[in-house]
């Protein structure tokens, strides 16, 4: 690949390493891994840009910001992933701060940004560790209601996309999160006080948390028998969606209201807000291309489950 910036998006479970989806199922989706994770080794790039939620781990509702860029972060270790430093490189996040407010865009900073299993699984899955490849994360929230316009995060890839642009070194751009999903994550005003208390600044405490993942665990189990009364996966909304990604017209993700997207793909379906913004970065560069897309719904995982590489369109 001899472009400077190429993307790879990907879904991310909690109960990808413990939930059993299946031989054929899991066959797929490890291959799937395994095709960005061979793309990535090719591409080799000397900078991770990604676009990733939080699930009340890193951010909580004393300050929720819509966006936020770490120029220093660490891995918090849920959900058998690993815990540590993330490899940011200062210099590089605070130019790109710097040129983010120059574009007219209010993104918040963090010098200590702990990202949970929405950042760390793809890193792992596409480089075998979260410190393997020096990496600006860029929080996106996609949980924490109210949400911004869709037509923010596609903004702020594009802004994101005219910093790459400006670098003399290759970049991946990876996007976190999705597809349609609608898994057990608690709503602020409809939660108890004590799982407000969570919500808003209180950490939980490590039997907390593996009460946490015992719960999600048991929540995947009973979705895929038919007994959780969640919004159903929407494979017909993720393929137009996949397809809208794949067309490059990323504006028309615009015109989806957030309760339009609740309603017809799950609560967490706004995870998609990171695979529109990495899009958004790679379309900076040009038209692109779509060089691999893999589908498949698991209900064991609560979650379809996408893999997508392109890269910028070869001329001539």
């Amino acid at each position: 690949m001899a472009n400077n910036v190429a993307l790879s998006c990907l879904s991310h479970s909690p109960l990808l390493h413990r939930a059993d989806p299946g031989t054929h199922v899991r066959r797929r989706v490890d291959d799937a891994l395994a095709h960005a994770r061979d793309f990535a080794t090719q591409f080799d790039p000397d900078l991770v840009v990604i676009f990733g939620p939080d699930h009340y781990q890193g951010f909580r509702y004393d300050v929720m910001p819509p966006f936020c860029v770490g120029t220093a972060a660490r891995s918090i270790g849920d959900y058998d992933t690993t815990a540590g430093e993330l490899p940011v490189p200062q210099q590089q996040a605070d130019a790109l701060i710097e040129h983010l407010f120059a574009a007219d865009l209010d993104i918040a900073m963090s010098e200590a940004m702990v990202v949970d299993h929405g950042i760390a699984q793809p890193l792992e899955a596409l480089f075998g560790g979260t410190a393997v490849k020096p990496v600006i994360p860029i929080f996106i929230n996609a949980v924490a209601t109210p949400l911004g316009p869709a037509r923010r995060a596609r903004l702020l890839g594009a802004a994101v996309g005219t910093f790459i642009r400006q670098l003399d070194c290759k970049v991946l751009v990876v996007g976190s999160g999705g597809l349609s999903h609608d898994p057990l994550v608690p709503v602020l005003r409809e939660s108890p006080p004590e799982v407000a208390d969570v919500l808003i600044s209180r950490r939980r405490t490590e039997q907390e948390q593996r009460r946490r993942e015992e719960a999600v665990l048991a929540a995947g189990q009973s979705f895929a028998a038919g007994q959780l009364d969640l919004i159903p996966l929407n494979p017909e909304f993720d393929r137009e969606f996949l397809d809208l990604l794949a067309s490059g017209e990323l504006e028309r993700f615009d015109a989806f209201s957030t309760a339009e997207l609740t309603a017809r793909a799950g609560n967490s379906i706004h995870e998609v807000r990171t695979w529109v913004a990495a899009h958004a970065a790679l379309a900076a560069s040009g038209p692109y291309d779509s060089t691999y897309s893999f589908y498949q719904p698991v209900p064991e995982w609560i979650i379809a489950f996408a893999v997508t590489t392109a890269i910028p369109r070869q001329i001539g």
